[in-house]
C-alpha cells in the first residue's frame, strides 16, 4: 500500500517550482487540459465562452482554421461565431475548449500572469482522482526535465 503525504495539488506545485520554465510550461498545459476533462457537461458552452471572448486576432483565426479542419462549415474568426457554434462541434466541444484555453493561457503568460497563478486558479477544480493521475503525469515531466532538456 503507498503512502502518501502530500495531497497530489500540492505535489504538482512542488514539482512546477522544481522544473524549467518549458517543464513548467508543459506541465501547467496539463493542468489545464486535465481541468477542461473534468468540466461537466452542461459548464463546457461557459467556459468555451470565456476562453473565446479574451483571444486577440490572430488565436481566433487559428481556432476558426480548427473549426475549419472538422468541416462544419465555413468559419468566421470572431468569437459570436465560434461561441454560436461550438453546440455542433459535438465530442469534439472539449478540444475545441483545450485549444481556447491553451490560447488564453499563452496570452495570459505574455500578459504576466504566473504560471503558480494559472495552477492555483485551476488546480482548486480538479477531482482528487484526476490531481493523482496529473501528478503521476508530473513526476515523468519532472524526469524528463531533470534528465536534460534544453530550458
Amino acid at each position: 500500500m503507498p503512502l502518501c503525504f502530500i495531497e497530489p495539488q500540492d505535489a504538482i506545485r512542488v514539482i512546477a517550482e522544481s522544473v524549467g520554465r518549458e517543464a513548467r510550461r508543459q506541465l501547467v498545459g496539463e493542468v489545464v487540459r486535465a481541468w477542461v476533462d473534468d468540466i461537466p457537461e452542461r459548464e463546457l458552452s461557459v467556459h468555451y465562452a470565456k476562453a473565446v471572448a479574451d483571444l486577440d486576432e490572430d488565436d481566433l483565426h487559428l481556432l476558426a482554421a480548427w473549426h475549419a479542419s472538422l468541416e462544419v462549415g465555413q468559419p468566421v474568426p470572431n468569437s459570436e461565431f465560434l461561441v454560436g457554434v461550438f453546440p455542433s462541434l459535438g465530442e469534439n466541444r472539449r478540444e475545441a475548449l483545450k485549444i481556447a484555453a491553451g490560447f488564453r493561457g499563452e496570452e495570459a503568460f505574455q500578459a504576466g500572469v504566473s504560471e503558480k497563478q494559472a495552477l492555483d486558479t485551476v488546480l482548486p477544480c480538479l477531482s482528487r482522482e484526476r490531481a493523482m493521475e496529473l501528478a503521476g503525469e508530473c513526476i515523468q515531466l519532472y524526469m524528463w526535465d531533470r534528465l536534460g532538456c534544453d530550458n
